[in-house]
């Protein structure tokens, strides 16, 4: 910046040569500074007020608008709050094929307490052990007038019990609100959804966090905010899955059962439209796991479709009879020998009836030889069958998608010799789920393509690699129907609806080895229509026992059998499967003229 001198030279020479005084000089330049140093002054001045100005009219328009929003706003009470980590309070909804509900959310109520604000602790403790039976009175009086300065009474209460509260009328006594899980269902599909929890809480607000089931394993999906109004849809059909559980209950107690599961799954995709489990739980009220040295398949919480692991015995002869076709080795008509007791160094292979010197292959599945099937695994030899039953999904956990199925690991030999491969081959020294059953059934319904079950709506079949010829597995339904007709499920005609499947009666081993000689796992996996597969139902009873025609019956035949026919009587029209009347033989009519 360049200022002007106040005497400059060139002036101050001329004003002396003209007789002039050069202060006057000085003192107009001094003049014109001051007048310029004013100016500025002024402008910046100017424009801090402007910015000021502005600044004021924003403040003053928020405070307007927030004052309009409040005043046409509900009242509410102000909640103080601290610096935390935000607990997420939304859960998406779990819904059927259908769309409808099985578990939502549900604004409820926590009761908390603190001491230091209660009037009358004694009479407070007093009414509150009325209101809620299952708490101490005296517990209460201590933690009240004790050193506590904050303890939680029920982390959930109805709204006619929060109104109870409210009546006592003690400002120690507060609420929190709380975003609870519901079943609206109550114990219907119970062990696939599990149940929820609380994970972090907070007097304003409760995490929930699922604890089992579909719940636990798809937990971070429905913990997602962006996942809120994208329900999770399962596979199951509500109604399907009611009517279920009701014939197997009444089937569980009708024969005497001490347990019970059932699974219905479409053999194209894989998808479980029912798996039942008994005895249930209500998932609202969810019971606690058994102690340790408790026989867990007791408890209600054990799901028997993916956590029982069984040897389901005959049912897996279908499998020895269906490889050894696809490998060209027999032909529905072969005839096999069946002279007993076949033997194998010490060991004997019998039949439960004496069946003959021979049978054909479709005799040995209908008449369920022991010895036929034994003597098809010798052909097919112990490395086929195990890759065999490998491919069918048969030695590894299932892929069911609840946490528990992960525990459901199949028990295999350790030396696959040919005595393992001939008693795998009636449903002998391999224990599975039927839950690995059902699928390797869908399999043979399927035309031999290997499906994973999955507890998820799948859009269209899901047929994985081929595991059988087609040739092979319609000749093993072909079998299964046989069974139904001719064979031991002779029950299991439904009418209206052709049904195909195979019996199984494993005696059950004791926890410390060897078998009980008057308990049993009864298991009947069936196909239905069998002139077009398009379901797989597996019906299996542990420990079943009726008393028909003066004698105890425990085989599938007179226990599981009766059960599936019924059940599937009772689903079939609910899954849209029209009956089809049979054709019979016409009775011999003469016509006669007047």
């Amino acid at each position: 910046m360049i200022r002007t001198p106040l005497r400059p030279l060139a002036r101050i020479l001329n004003a002396r040569a003209t007789g002039q005084n050069p202060d006057v000089i000085e003192e107009e330049n001094i003049r014109l500074r001051h007048e310029e140093m004013q100016a500025k002054s002024r402008q910046r001045a100017e424009g801090r007020l402007l910015v000021l100005g502005v600044f004021f009219l924003c403040a003053y328009t928020a405070v307007i608008g927030r004052m309009g929003v409040l005043a046409t706003s509900e009242p509410s009470e102000p909640v103080a709050s601290a610096a935390g980590s935000a607990i997420a309070a939304q859960r998406a909804d779990i819904v059927d094929r259908q769309g409808r509900i099985l578990a939502t959310n549900f604004e409820t109520h926590s009761l908390y307490a603190q001491p230091p604000q209660m009037i009358d602790p004694e009479g407070a403790a007093t009414r509150l052990a009325e209101i809620f039976p299952d708490l101490d009175r005296e517990d209460l009086v201590e933690d009240f007038t004790g050193k506590r300065k904050f303890l939680w009474i029920k982390k959930k209460i109805s709204p006619e019990q929060k109104q109870a509260v409210h009546d006592i009328g003690d400002p120690g006594l507060l609420f929190g609100p709380r975003e609870m899980r519901l079943y609206p269902n109550g114990s219907v599909a119970a062990h696939v959804l599990g149940g929820a929890g609380f994970g972090k809480e907070g007097v304003s607000a409760a995490e929930v966090i699922g604890v089992a089931g579909v719940e636990k394993q798809f937990d971070d999906y429905l913990r997602d905010p962006g996942n809120g109004d994208k329900p999770l849809q399962l596979s199951l059909d509500l109604t399907i899955q009611a009517a279920a559980e009701r014939v197997l209950d009444g089937g569980m107690k009708l024969m005497n059962a001490k347990g019970a599961t059932s699974i219905l799954m479409d053999v194209h995709t894989g998808e479980v439209i029912s798996v039942v489990s008994l005895p249930d739980f209500d998932p609202n009220e969810r019971p606690r796991p058994p102690t340790s040295g408790f026989d867990p398949s007791v408890s209600p919480l054990f799901n028997r479709a993916v956590q029982g692991v069984y040897e389901l015995g005959s049912t897996f002869k279908i499998f020895a009879a269906a490889q050894a076709m696809d490998l060209g080795l027999v032909t529905p008509e072969t005839v096999i020998d069946t002279r007993g007791p076949l033997r194998w160094g010490k060991f004997a292979i019998r039949d439960f009836h004496n069946y003959g010197n021979e049978l054909s292959v479709t005799e040995i599945i209908e008449k369920s030889s022991n010895i036929g099937t034994a003597r098809l695994a010798q052909q097919i030899g112990a490395e086929r069958q195990r890759s065999f039953l490998g491919e069918l999904g048969m030695l590894e956990p299932t892929p069911f998608e609840i946490v528990e199925a992960s525990g459901g690991t199949p028990l295999t030999p350790k030396n696959w010799s040919e005595l393992s491969a001939m008693t795998i081959s009636y449903g002998h020294g391999i224990s599975t789920t039927p839950m690995h059953l059902a699928a390797g059934y869908a399999a043979i319904a399927n035309g031999g393509y290997h499906v994973s079950p999955t507890v998820l709506k799948q859009r269209g079949a899901q047929h994985g690699e081929r595991v059988l010829s087609e040739e092979a597995a319609k000749a093993a339904r072909t079998m299964l129907r046989r069974v139904v007709t001719e064979g031991t499920a002779s029950f299991a005609r439904v009418p209206g609806y052709q049904v195909g499947g195979k019996t199984g009666t494993a005696d059950k081993p004791r926890p410390r080895g060897g078998y009980y000689e008057d308990k049993v796992i009864a298991t009947f996996a069936s196909i239905f229509p069998a002139q077009d597969p398009k379901y797989v139902l597996v019906v299996t009873l542990d420990e079943p026992s009726v008393f028909a025609y003066d004698e105890e019956r425990r085989t599938a035949g007179w226990t599981a059998v009766p059960v599936a026919a019924e059940m599937i009587k009772r689903v079939a029209p609910l899954l849209g499967l029209r009956p089809q009347v049979e054709p019979t033989e016409v009775a011999d009519i003469t016509l006669t003229s007047n």
